[in-house]
């Protein structure tokens, strides 16, 4: 751009530039908004979940460890060898093994079981999904349109998904479980060391997996049972306001 050009706009962008520049802020303005928008859901709950496992489960977690570190007279250790713990790990495993065996088997449940009038259930009158007429859609995922064994697998992925999550967090919660009674024989003076597979046979190991066990039922089961009569206007998990009590689904 000359300086005459510059002086005629009083050293301003012209207008078609600054309005291009305009409509770029403004397609950027609207991207950010438009991800926020379309993925608010996922990133509140991600938000809520580092918030809680970091700031609050970590940092209490840490001085919690601490204490009992000074009462056996053991060193205490900082936040990051502290998320390394097998206190830690122990208390964070047995937490999200049974979140993984609730959306299992609740996954599961809702595809064979129903409840009349619960939003939480499938309409017995629903005929089951035409897998044929599925794979003929355009938009249909990949594995629909390919067909054969690799479409009856992803039919039921969300429910194998979640039941790999659950052995994995299982076997996981079993070690470090194994670890932490290691650790505490060690500070009482007990040499014995107990290996993944003897906790997993400890009423320790299945004290803990059912305390939390139950408390997911319970959870599934008010939810269930509480959307036959109580509402949440515009909530996924909701009938709608108006729809009478044995209205079964959300549709």
């Amino acid at each position: 751009m000359n300086r005459a050009h510059v002086e005629v706009h009083g050293g301003r962008r012209p207008p078609r530039e600054a309005a291009a520049v305009s409509r770029g802020l403004e397609r950027s303005t609207t991207g950010i908004r438009r991800l926020l928008r379309d993925n608010g859901l996922s990133l509140a709950f991600l938000g809520m979940f580092l918030l809680a496992l970091f700031a609050g489960q970590g940092l209490a977690g840490r001085n919690a460890y601490n204490e009992e570190q000074r009462e056996h007279g053991q060193p205490e250790v900082g936040y990051g060898a502290f998320l390394k713990t097998p206190d830690f790990i122990e208390a964070l495993s047995e937490n999200w093994e049974s979140e993984f065996l609730e959306m299992m088997l609740f996954t599961t449940f809702t595809a064979l079981l129903v409840q009349k009038g619960s939003a939480e259930s499938k309409d017995p009158r629903e005929p089951p999904e035409d897998l044929e007429a599925a794979a003929r859609r355009k938009d249909a995922p990949w594995p629909v349109r390919r067909g054969g064994w690799i479409c009856r697998i992803y039919a039921y992925s969300l429910s194998l998904a979640f039941l790999v999550l659950f052995l994995g967090i299982f076997f996981v919660h079993a070690a470090s479980g194994a670890g932490k009674q290691n650790e505490e024989n060690r500070q009482h003076g007990n040499p014995e060391r107990v290996t993944t597979l003897e906790f997993l046979s400890t009423s320790q190991f299945w004290f803990q997996s059912f305390q939390n066990w139950q408390s997911e039922f319970m959870g599934l089961t008010s939810m269930i049972v509480l959307s036959i009569w109580l509402r949440h206007r515009d909530s996924a998990e909701s009938k709608k306001v108006g729809d009478p009590h044995s209205k079964t689904g959300k549709s």
